[in-house]
């Protein structure tokens, strides 16, 4: 049986080829990064940062839960207030979605049924993000990302 050298070449080959797995595997995941990237959550964070405080005052002090739930192909969002009842919004706009990336978002039509917003949604299992903005009656914002866990 004949022993085979390596050779200087052979060397350079082995390292182009590792180095070459490694870049593409960089490249793979930049782009797979960049293409499910669901965007900017504000325009300018340090305006943002500077309202937060003021917002987040004027949010807490509605008083307002909020829990989703889905069963049957229908999604749940019940605001409720202080006391426990619940609460109809002057304005509702939510997004539903998944956390890390855009593709499955919609914007269902929730419509109120006295006691909680519902809309006709099938869901796959998983974790979802409701990704929620109210309008009270006074005119304050109630902005809210609602964990909502599908199990099938």
């Amino acid at each position: 049986m004949a022993v085979r050298e390596i050779t200087g070449r052979h060397v350079f080959m082995g390292f182009v080829a590792a180095f070459g797995i490694i870049i593409g595997v960089n490249i793979l995941l930049a782009v797979q990064a960049v293409r499910t990237f669901p965007g900017l959550e504000v325009k300018n964070s340090y305006v943002a940062s500077q309202e937060f405080n003021v917002r987040k005052d004027a949010q807490e002090a509605l008083g307002w839960t909020v829990r989703a739930d889905e069963a049957d192909g229908v999604v749940v969002l019940k605001i409720t207030d202080a006391t426990g009842q619940p609460v109809r919004v002057k304005q509702l706009h939510a997004i539903v979605g998944r956390a890390t990336q855009i593709a499955d978002d919609v914007e269902p039509d929730f419509a109120f049924d006295g006691a909680a917003y519902t809309a006709p949604l099938e869901l796959a299992g998983g974790n979802w993000n409701i990704r929620m903005t109210a309008l009270a009656d006074n005119g304050t914002e109630f902005t809210q990302r609602v964990i909502l866990h599908v199990k099938r």
